[in-house]
């Protein structure tokens, strides 16, 4: 790491300081701090709308060292990314590799970062600052570059509607495929978008409070996205609304969260969320356990499903719901990622049994 850097502090809500060093954009910054367990994939996670309003720590100790690759665009999508910008507030790790070498790398991470005014912080001890978080749960923090510096104040995202500032502002058309699918952005990752582009369904991708029954779809994808579900009131009406017919419905994620709101459910914060790509999660009836990848800080409260709702995975960790599904009708959410492909596609059934039901 080359040291010769200005210095940075992360302050987290406990008062407490870690010194680093910056790297990326020099800006004062605040937000959630959660932390990210992966060994790759730090483009990836960084442009995951999920994770919008906060501060990442990447647990993995060096990063930057295959820089970052090119915008290139297919169907409209930046193919190596999971949306147009950098979502985290800033990110923080242990070891900046100034240096990077990969086949598809056109520049460093640090210049990725000031070309988005994004900033980031290295040399922390992010060991120390993991077990702080695991032991108190996710905090407020801030990165600030002057110790005794009391004008940056600790800001809450998730006391903001974070699915509208990620979400598309107007209906996107995909291609033209077998049958429409509606996807509900609340903030979706472009991989969700591939995996049904590959399959060959027209996707229409539609803003978050959008009334989408009015495009007559055939199926309806409620995305991934940041923050706390019951913010998203509109979609939860529109989606309570669907509830009504039998076009099927798929939940990822905070799109799960919002499916169990419209049929009656409550979700609650999580300690310090899922955020990792090692999370088994076994199906009930089967008993069958899937090494999944997650990025969420609530969950659905299983005590709470309606009688013709059960849970459907449920995370071998903690016990927290994972996913639900109805008794009888083609409605059903998971609380994991089937388009991240951890194993290599573990949990891309979960796209060919809605589109199954799409058919049916």
């Amino acid at each position: 790491m080359n040291y010769k850097r200005d210095k940075a502090y992360l302050q987290l809500e406990d008062g407490s300081i870690f010194e680093g060093y910056s790297f990326g954009d020099k800006k004062a910054t605040s937000g959630e701090v959660v932390f990210n367990t992966g060994m790759v994939g730090y483009p990836e996670s960084m442009t995951d709308p999920s994770y919008h309003g906060q501060l990442l720590v990447f647990t993995y100790p060096l990063i930057g060292n295959y820089g970052v690759p090119d915008d290139t665009k297919e169907d409209g999508l930046h193919q190596f990314f999971e949306s147009d910008r950098i979502q985290t507030q800033g990110i923080i790790i242990a070891d900046y590799s100034d240096e990077y070498s990969h086949w598809n790398a056109t520049r460093s991470l640090s210049d990725w970062m000031a070309s988005q005014h994004i900033p980031g912080i290295c040399g922390i001890d992010t060991r120390a600052l993991t077990k702080k978080l695991r032991i108190k749960g996710t905090m407020l923090g801030k990165i600030i570059y002057d110790k005794n510096d009391d004008t940056s104040k600790l800001v809450d995202p998730n006391q903001r509607n974070l699915v509208a500032e990620v979400s598309t502002s107007q209906p996107v058309l995909y291609r033209k495929g077998k049958k429409k699918i509606i996807l509900v952005d609340c903030g979706t990752k472009y991989s969700i978008i591939r995996a049904f582009l590959q399959r060959n369904y027209t996707v229409l991708r539609v803003p978050w409070d959008y009334d989408f029954l009015k495009e007559k779809p055939d199926g309806v994808v409620i995305s991934n996205g940041p923050g706390d579900p019951t913010q998203c009131q509109h979609t939860i009406q529109h989606i309570r609304t669907a509830l009504k017919k039998n076009i099927p419905i798929l939940g990822i994620c905070l799109g799960s969260q919002l499916l169990g709101l419209a049929a009656g459910a409550r979700t609650y914060k999580l300690k310090y969320g899922h955020r990792s790509h090692n999370q088994p999660c076994v199906e009930q009836g089967t008993k069958r356990c899937y090494i999944t990848s997650q990025n969420h800080g609530y969950a659905v409260d299983s005590n709470t499903l309606p009688e013709d709702w059960r849970v459907w995975f449920y995370n071998n960790n903690d016990d927290t719901n994972e996913g639900i599904i109805h008794l009888s009708k083609p409605f059903f959410g998971a609380q994991f990622h089937p388009e991240a492909s951890p194993g290599p596609d573990d949990t891309e059934f979960l796209f060919d049994m809605f589109t199954r039901a799409m058919h049916s």
